[in-house]
């Protein structure tokens, strides 16, 4: 004999270990990309996807510095979500779970005016991506 185990080594079970977790890895993000919501042409079809869209836009605009686009489609959600409160009758948020509407609209208010604020020159980022997380973090809530 010549002294070997016969049993499997620690490379063949590294080996193992770390493949058996990618697989384990991508079907987990299958099934995550499966749980999402449909959509069309980017933007979700849910009740929030519109302004979740608008938002995004408005804030990928403010990270390639352009502070117009980006102002003016910030005023576009803001003028989107009051509109479609003010006619969303028995179905708008703002008559079904009115906490959740004020949470919703504050902070979609913050996020808006650091680029409204901002026309010609970029917002503080850091505050910027706080407020554009905490408002799509808010509009999950609604979905």
């Amino acid at each position: 004999m010549t002294g070997r185990s016969k049993g499997i080594s620690a490379r063949k079970f590294v080996r193992f270990f770390l493949s058996a977790l990618a697989f384990a890895l991508v079907f987990v993000n299958s099934a995550a990309a499966q749980t999402r919501a449909p959509q069309t042409a980017g933007v979700d079809n849910t009740k929030m996807g519109p302004y979740r869209a608008l938002a995004t836009l408005a804030f990928n605009a403010s990270q390639k510095s352009d502070n117009a686009t980006a102002a003016t489609l910030a005023k576009i959600l803001e003028r989107t979500w009051d509109k479609s409160e003010d006619y969303g009758g028995d179905t708008a948020l703002s008559k079904t779970n009115k906490k959740l509407f004020d949470e919703i609209d504050k902070a979609m208010d913050q996020f808006v005016s650091l680029l409204v604020e901002h026309p010609t020159a970029a917002p503080d980022p850091a505050r910027l991506r706080a407020a554009y997380t905490n408002y799509l973090d808010k509009l999950k809530a609604a979905d």
